[in-house]
C-alpha cells in the first residue's frame, strides 16, 4: 500500500488531450506528456482495500496493487518487472484498453477511480526510455516446432510465452507488416505504430520467425503446417463483418469500417493507396456506435469531412453507472472519445433502414427511423428522417473468423456463434490445433486477447510436454 491517506489527499487525474484543432490536423497521439510527480501521486491513491477487485477486473490478472507501490516509491525498474510478470505488451493496452482494471476499483465505489491505465502506461514507457526492456532469448531449446497464426496481440502473445519456454515459433501474417488490427484497424491517433515495431524486434532478438505475406489457408497450405509443426494456434481475430441487410447497401460509397481504416493507415505508413476512400469534403454516415465507428469518425475528421452523424440503434446510457451493472461489474454508461470531442454528430435510438442512390449508383441519401428501447426496439410511426450522405461507414461489428480457407482446410468446429470452438486448454478437436484470442472468444479487447494468447501458450507447452 503507497500511502494509507492518499486517496484523500490527492484526486484522480489523467494526462490532458491536445487541443482540438491541433490533433485533428496530423496523425499523432492525443495525449500531453504527465509529469513523473504526478504518476507517482496517482500511484499513491491505490488505498488498502484488503481484496483487489482490479486483479478480477483485469483478464490477464495485472498485479496492480504491487506496482502502484513501487510506482509511489519511485522503484521503477521493479514495477516494469512485476507489470511484464502478467501483461506481454503493457503499452499497448495503456493506450487503447478501455480499462476494466478501473471499473473494479474499490475506490471507484464512492470516489474516482485509480488511474491505473496511466500508471501502466507510465511504468512501460519509462522502462523503454531507460532501456530495460531487453529480448530474454530462452537458456534452452526444446526442438519442438509451432506455427503461429495471425500476428495480432493474441498471436505475439501466445508467440513470446512459446519461444521463452523454449519452442521454435513461426508466425504467419497474411498482410505486409505485422500486428493485425493493431497495424491496420487502430488508428495511429490512439496508437502510433513504431510501439509494434520495437516489440517485433523484441521478440525476433528472442528467436521468433515472423513471415509476413503469408495467407494460410490460400497460399500457404494448411496441410503443410500439420506436417512441419509440432502444434499450430490458430490467433487469426474476427474479420467477418456484420452485414446489413437493408436496400441500397451495395451503392458506391457504401463501406465497411474496417476496408476505410486499413487504407488511411496503409498511408500513415507511406504507402501510396490507389483511389483510397476518403471523407474529404464528403457528408458521412457512420452506421454503428462502439469503438470502431469512434475510430471511423476520428479518421474523418482527420481527413476533413463536411458533416458526419454516428448513428447508433441503441438508447443513449446514463451519464453514470446503469443500475443493472452495479460495481464491480463493467458498467453500462455514456462514454466521450476524443473523437466525439472534435465534432460530429451522435444519433441514439436510429435505425437505418436503407439506401438511395444518384443515377451513377452512388450512395446521396441515408433512410433511418427512431427506435423504442430493447429488448423490442419497436419503429416509432412518425419519427422517419433522412440524411444526405456520399460516404456511409459501416462499423456494426464482427460475427467472428473467417471460416473459408485455414479453418476449413485444417477441419476444425466452429461454435453457436461461428468462433473456434475449443476445450478447456484452447484446443480443437483435431489435434495439435489451437485457437485463442478474437478467433475463439469473438470480437472482443486488446487485453482479452493478450490473456488468451498467454493462456494458450501455457495450454500448448502443457500438451508438447
Amino acid at each position: 500500500m503507497p500511502k494509507p491517506t492518499g486517496f484523500l489527499e490527492y484526486a484522480r487525474e489523467v494526462p490532458a488531450r491536445r487541443p482540438v484543432d491541433e490533433r485533428v490536423n496530423d496523425w499523432f497521439e492525443i495525449y500531453q506528456p504527465f509529469p513523473e510527480a504526478k504518476v507517482r501521486a496517482q500511484a499513491t491513491r491505490c488505498m488498502d482495500c484488503g481484496v483487489p477487485f482490479c486483479h478480477t477486473g483485469c483478464p490477464v490478472s495485472n498485479l496492480i496493487p504491487d506496482w502502484n507501490d513501487l510506482v509511489h516509491s519511485g522503484r521503477w525498474k521493479e514495477a516494469v518487472r512485476i507489470l511484464h510478470a502478467t501483461n506481454n505488451f503493457p503499452e499497448f493496452t495503456g493506450r487503447i484498453c478501455p480499462a476494466p482494471c478501473e471499473a473494479s476499483c474499490v475506490l471507484g465505489i464512492a470516489d474516482p477511480p485509480v488511474s491505473i491505465k496511466l500508471i501502466e502506461k507510465s511504468i512501460v514507457d519509462r522502462g523503454f526510455e531507460e532501456g530495460w526492456i531487453v529480448p530474454e532469448p530462452p537458456r534452452v531449446r526444446t526442438g519442438k516446432r509451432i506455427a503461429v497464426i495471425g500476428s495480432g496481440p493474441a498471436g505475439l502473445a501466445a508467440a513470446q510465452q512459446l519461444c521463452r519456454a523454449g519452442h521454435w515459433v513461426t508466425v504467419f501474417e497474411k498482410a505486409d507488416r505485422l500486428g493485425g488490427l493493431l497495424r491496420y484497424g487502430i488508428p495511429n491517433f490512439k496508437m502510433e505504430k513504431d510501439l509494434i515495431d520495437r516489440r517485433i524486434a523484441q521478440l525476433s532478438a528472442e528467436g521468433v520467425e515472423f513471415l509476413t505475406g503469408k495467407h494460410v489457408g490460400i497460399d500457404v497450405a494448411a496441410e503443410d503446417l500439420r506436417r512441419d509443426f509440432d502444434a499450430i494456434l490458430i490467433s487469426t481475430g474476427a474479420e467477418a463483418p456484420r452485414k446489413m441487410n437493408v436496400p441500397g447497401v451495395h451503392l458506391k460509397g457504401i463501406v465497411y469500417a474496417m476496408d476505410y481504416l486499413t487504407q488511411q493507415n496503409r498511408v500513415c505508413e507511406g504507402d501510396t493507396v490507389p483511389d483510397q476512400i476518403l471523407a474529404t469534403g464528403k457528408r458521412v454516415a457512420i452506421i454503428g456506435g462502439g469503438d470502431t465507428g469512434a475510430d471511423c469518425l476520428g479518421t474523418a475528421h482527420r481527413q476533413k469531412a463536411v458533416s458526419i452523424h454516428q448513428l447508433e440503434y441503441k438508447e443513449s446510457p446514463p451519464e453514470g453507472r446503469h443500475p443493472s451493472t452495479p460495481w464491480p461489474m463493467w458498467p453500462i454508461q455514456l462514454r466521450t472519445e476524443s473523437s466525439h470531442e472534435e465534432g460530429g454528430y451522435r444519433e441514439w435510438s436510429a435505425m437505418t433502414l436503407g439506401f438511395s442512390g444518384d443515377e451513377h449508383g452512388r450512395v446521396k441519401q441515408l433512410q433511418g427511423i427512431r427506435v423504442g428501447p430493447k429488448p423490442e426496439q419497436r419503429h416509432i410511426p412518425g419519427t422517419e428522417f433522412t440524411l444526405d450522405v456520399e460516404l456511409a461507414l459501416v462499423a456494426a461489428g464482427f460475427t467472428g473468423p473467417v471460416h473459408n480457407g485455414v479453418l476449413e482446410q485444417l477441419g476444425v468446429p466452429v461454435d453457436e456463434r461461428g468462433n473456434v470452438a475449443v476445450d478447456a486448454n484452447y484446443m480443437t478437436s483435431v489435434r495439435g490445433v489451437f485457437s485463442a484470442g478474437d478467433a475463439r472468444r469473438g470480437q472482443s479487447l486488446v487485453v482479452w486477447a493478450i490473456a488468451e494468447g498467454r493462456k494458450a501458450a501455457e495450454a500448448i507447452t502443457t500438451f508438447l510436454s
